[in-house]
């Protein structure tokens, strides 16, 4: 326990440390294999304790990608070691997704909280391996509402930072995503798409290249 102390304080002076955060991530696993005498309790796991850190260290930094990818990491091994049922599993993606937002409205300029909104609209795709997943009983009608949820979201955000090339890279995922489960009542129309691209281009000059490639692939 001493190095998981000692990493501690290594995070708290700086707690974007990514070396420290894969040290930390050995020493709970090292931990977790210490051989116990037969009659000893068995070794608790440390998923709790490490997700609760996790949420420690965003609510003092939103800018930490290294606590956010630890998060994205524990998640599946939490769902299983609480044995969490359909309702459970929703419920913690439905509260994964109101952090995320709110640390969206917060900092929408940050690269490190977009990520994580990646990967929570990652598990919801059909295409997901389902050991991946949160919630396992996802219909197609579940994701629609959950993509237009967010996309909902994001537009209100967008009217207030129209400088924010996270925003329109997102909108146009969330769009092909809706596509791809076959809403055929979607009101985002082609030229909403090219709008969000042309942002993109005007935005992000470097990646001209990928944007090109996004609008062949897109037809836009």
């Amino acid at each position: 326990m001493m190095e998981l102390q000692l990493v501690s304080k290594m995070l708290h002076s700086d707690n974007r440390n990514f070396h420290a955060w894969t040290y930390r991530r050995d020493v709970v696993s090292q931990l977790e294999r210490i051989p116990r005498p037969p009659d000893a309790p068995e070794t608790p796991s440390l998923t709790e304790s490490e997700f609760a850190y996790t949420t420690k260290m965003i609510s003092t930094n939103l800018s930490n990608f290294s606590a956010w990818h630890n998060r994205s990491k524990l998640i599946p091994r939490l769902l299983d070691e609480r044995q969490a049922d359909h309702v459970a599993r929703r419920k913690l993606l439905d509260d994964e997704l109101r952090l995320i937002c709110s640390a969206i409205n917060t900092d929408p300029f940050d690269q490190s909280i977009w990520y994580y909104h990646q990967f929570l609209m990652s598990t919801i795709s059909p295409h997901c391996p389902r050991q991946q997943q949160i919630a396992l009983d996802l219909l197609n009608s579940d994701r629609i509402q959950y993509y237009k949820h967010e996309m909902d979201y994001i537009q209100e955000i967008l009217e207030d930072e129209k400088d924010c090339k996270w925003i329109y890279e997102v909108l146009l995922e969330l769009a092909c995503s809706l596509a791809d489960v076959g809403d055929g009542s979607s009101d985002i129309t082609a030229t909403e798409m090219r709008n969000w691209l042309e942002a993109l281009q005007r935005l992000d000059p470097l990646r001209k290249g990928r944007w090109n490639d996004m609008r062949e692939r897109l037809k836009l």
